[in-house]
């Protein structure tokens, strides 16, 4: 089945609570995730720049440390998400003023807009989505070994049947792994690449990787 982009929070059996992204794409597949200090962004790789100006969605931050949070997104709402945030902003309110404020991708899918917050100091988590029909935030209680994912197509809601309750994470490397093709991602096709963070003391590692090419 194919659902497009992913975002998912967790918390692994050891208490690490962490975020991670996945890009699923068909029509670009030519892109790539890159750390830059306390953000990763996806751009297309190289002799493909081009792509950018066939679709404007497709280049973005899609993880943002700020403090004690992280912000993991689909798209251009993960910078105002974390700058709210930074200025004192609660993750709810956050995830609702600037999920609403851009709206859903008006491109000719009508690509929903997807985030997930983590805070270290309040041990929570959000998820978010924004459809064309519909604005959805949910606070996360998060058990040990479990994930909660939303992603843009056909798994687009938020519910206890969006998730995992057996993960064998226990780092940001394997986070990647994990949500690239391993649990209930396994049988989700077209991943791409993905990033992912974990709490590290008092803060978050964080790491990328592609797809295995098939």
């Amino acid at each position: 089945m194919y659902v497009g982009r992913i975002v998912s929070v967790y918390l692994t059996k050891e208490n690490k609570l962490g975020a991670m992204y996945r890009v699923s794409s068909r029509s670009f597949p030519n892109r790539e995730a890159k750390i830059n200090e306390n953000t990763v962004a996806i751009v297309p790789k190289p002799g493909h720049e081009g792509d950018i100006f066939k679709n404007p969605y497709i280049a973005y931050n899609c993880v943002r440390i700020v403090g004690s949070h992280a912000i993991v997104t689909n798209g251009s709402h993960t910078d105002p998400i974390a700058e709210k945030i930074a200025a004192g902003m609660s993750m709810r309110d956050a995830l609702a003023v600037a999920t609403f404020a851009m709206d859903y991708e008006h491109d000719h899918l009508n690509t929903p807009r997807i985030s997930a917050i983590i805070d270290l100091e309040t041990r929570k988590g959000y998820l978010g989505i924004i459809r064309h029909d519909a604005l959805i935030i949910k606070e996360i209680t998060l058990k040990p070994g479990q994930a909660w994912y939303v992603a843009t197509y056909e798994h687009n809601d938020i519910s206890c049947h969006r998730k995992d309750d057996n993960i064998t994470i226990d780092s940001a490397d394997s986070a990647c792994d994990y949500i690239i093709g391993e649990g209930v991602f396994a049988d989700l096709e077209k991943p791409i690449t993905a990033a992912a963070v974990i709490e590290d003391g008092d803060g978050f590692k964080i790491a990328i990787k592609d797809a295995p090419k098939v």
